[in-house]
């Protein structure tokens, strides 16, 4: 079974690189962030990722 790990600010920076190491460790990252552009391009360097919209600052 492939574990699955939430990502908040995983479009960028910091997040970005987690994704990309913890993708290369097998686990399946999920991507949050608030940009769609940014999003998919995101969803596309990490290997087995998926991008969801989300912004954590909304209640």
């Amino acid at each position: 079974m492939v574990q699955t790990v939430l990502i908040s600010g995983g479009t960028s920076g910091i997040g970005l690189a987690t994704a990309k190491i913890l993708a290369g460790e097998g686990l399946r990252p999920v991507l949050l962030g608030r940009n769609e552009e940014r999003g998919q391009k995101a969803q596309e360097q990490v290997r087995g990722s998926l991008y969801v919209p989300c912004d954590v600052t909304v209640t």
